[in-house]
């Protein structure tokens, strides 16, 4: 006899005769949405579910993210109490304690979060700087007004904390700089210049036929002055007269050697309170303009750019220059009969002899021609020359400090021939030349940065870059080399110093571009083309994709899809 199976309310029962059914697929079904519907319907059970969701995980972080933001900037706003402090775009600040030859604790500077350890390690024996001694320190930007009192509205900054390590970020950056309003800083200009110690009176060689008497006497630009001449320049009186340049003629630029268009040389001979100077010899470099730049200054302060012939034909070559003369803020001044076949030399007639070309000039900043200017001149001009009551500012090397490692450097790189550097070192260790201890304390490096030179014209900055010139042109052209030698020479004979700031915080106020040599042979940036567009389904989320498949084999492919589409989100953001 053939029972008849008794099924209960949800297909599960038992039969008359004691075992069960297996349910259909139909039924389990019904079963998970029921289950479904109750769980919808706890609150536990709901909140839950739906944090467990990847969405509405990723928004709690990104909310947690934001509010983490906001309060740091809070906090850092609350620190910052200085009228305008820049800092870098983005990045944190190292501190550094300096352990090469003895090195004192003042020289302890600055560097980005994460630098090349191939930048910034060395060992006792090489002068640089030592990353296995970081140590966190605090550093203040010393900021006083010209009268002495520390009544500075930037007195009190300071550099905030370091962060941990293990940052990505390489190599040097910049640094926060205290900087006060354009306005304000051009109301805090001098009214008169400053003193020049025991100089008062310097005038300049006009020799028409000048003959060269040593082996190594320099060019006939510079005039060929003697062993003899170089030594009695460093004999500082009330009234002296040196080579500087221009020696084959009374007015510098014309008929000189460096030869200027006379309509440009009366410009240059206006009088202004600051100009801007920079060059580009032989196509070296591609025009920056610069930003930032206040309506004061852009009105009141005029650029200079000093090119040669070649450089000239390239800019109207590619439609840069025309019959104005005029760059963006750049006012071309192009240069004839060049004195030197070396473009770098070349470039260091209007460096270090600014003072030559403009008479009638009261502060210089001149930067090189891969420098972008990013403040205002007045900004610059208050925080390192007037507050500072400099009359001569540049930044430090940012790595080495003696000039014995910088030497070395140099042979190594091949900036020069190895036999002329070491013929100029070694003349400078018999002069008295040591490497770098405590003992030249308060100079805190013989090595400057020299891509930024920011002075005031007065005789003894005038002498000072006279006598750096002179070396330049008797010896190699890396003026990093001489610049110690003139310096401290002459500081042993006067009361005068150099102020020699941060090279994180130069680059706070000049963004560094490589050479144009370098631009052209750099790979084209990869043109990406846009992007492939994908047919979503319903719900918006994965792409619909038909398939044939059934069942597991389905289900395994659409979660392999969505593996694989991850993946390749994740290379495009990298990308």
């Amino acid at each position: 006899m053939t029972g008849v199976l008794s099924l209960g309310p949800r297909g599960g029962g038992v039969s008359s005769y004691g075992f069960s059914r297996k349910p259909s697929s139909k039924m389990l079904l019904l079963r998970d949405k029921d289950k479904d519907k109750d769980r919808y319907f706890n609150p536990f059970v709901c909140c839950r579910y739906y944090l467990a969701r990847r969405r509405v995980a990723m928004m709690l972080l990104v909310g947690l993210a934001l509010l983490v933001f906001i309060w740091g900037s809070l906090n850092v706003s609350k620190e910052s109490s200085s009228p305008d402090i820049k800092g870098p775009s983005g990045g944190s600040i190292h501190y550094m304690e300096n352990n090469g030859r003895g090195a004192p604790p003042s020289l302890r500077r600055p560097h980005a979060a994460g630098a090349d350890s191939s930048d910034q390690q060395a060992d006792n024996d090489t002068g640089e700087i030592n990353d296995s001694t970081r140590t966190p320190i605090s550093y203040r930007q010393t900021t006083e007004v010209s009268d002495g009192s520390s009544d500075h509205p930037c007195h009190e900054f300071s550099f905030p904390p370091p962060p941990p390590p293990g940052g990505k970020r390489r190599g040097p950056r910049p640094c926060p700089v205290c900087y006060l309003p354009a306005e304000q800083a051009r109301a805090r200009m001098p009214s008169s210049p400053s003193v020049s110690p025991v100089l008062y009176n310097l005038t300049y060689v006009v020799d028409e036929n000048p003959l060269k008497t040593e082996p190594l006497g320099g060019s006939e630009f510079g005039g060929y002055p003697s062993l003899q001449e170089r030594n009695d320049s460093y004999d500082i009186r009330e009234s002296m007269k040196v080579h500087c340049g221009f020696v084959k003629g009374s007015k510098p630029g014309l008929h000189t050697g460096f030869d200027i268009d006379e309509a440009d040389l009366r410009e240059l001979e206006q009088f202004h309170d600051v100009i801007v100077a920079s060059a580009i010899f032989g196509n070296y470099d591609l025009i920056q303009q610069p930003k930032n730049i206040s309506e004061a200054a852009m009105k009141d302060v005029p650029f200079y750019m000093f090119i040669d012939e070649e450089t000239e034909a390239y800019m109207k070559n590619v439609s840069i220059l025309d019959k104005s003369m005029k760059v963006g803020l750049w006012r071309i001044i192009v240069v004839h009969n060049i004195p030197y076949t070396d473009p770098r030399r070349n470039g260091k007639v209007p460096k270090l002899l600014l003072h030559r070309i403009f008479p009638n000039v009261r502060y210089s900043i001149w930067i090189d021609g891969k420098l972008r200017l990013v403040e205002d001149p007045y900004k610059v001009l208050e925080r390192f020359l007037w507050s500072q009551n400099a009359s001569f500012a540049i930044s430090r090397h940012y790595r080495r400090f003696d000039v014995f490692v910088e030497a070395e450097a140099n042979k190594a790189a091949g900036k020069y021939d190895n036999s002329s550097i070491d013929y100029q070192i070694d003349l400078y260790k018999s002069e008295g030349l040591t490497p770098y201890t405590r003992a030249k304390l308060p100079i805190t490096s013989d090595v400057p940065e020299g891509c930024v030179i920011i002075r005031e014209h007065i005789p003894i900055t005038n002498l000072f870059t006279c006598l750096w010139f002179n070396e330049v042109d008797r010896f190699t052209a890396r003026d990093q080399l001489s610049f110690s030698t003139v310096r401290d020479r002459i500081m042993k004979t006067i009361d005068w110093s150099i102020s020699m700031f941060l090279d994180c915080e130069r680059r706070n106020f000049v963004f560094q571009n490589y050479h144009k040599e370098i631009l052209d042979h750099l790979p084209p940036p990869i043109v990406r083309g846009p992007p492939v567009m994908r047919r979503y389904g319903s719900a918006g989320r994965y792409p619909v994709r038909s398939s044939s498949r059934r069942g597991k084999d389905r289900r395994y492919s659409a979660r392999h899809h969505r593996k694989a589409v991850a993946g390749d989100r994740f290379k495009q953001a990298i990308l």
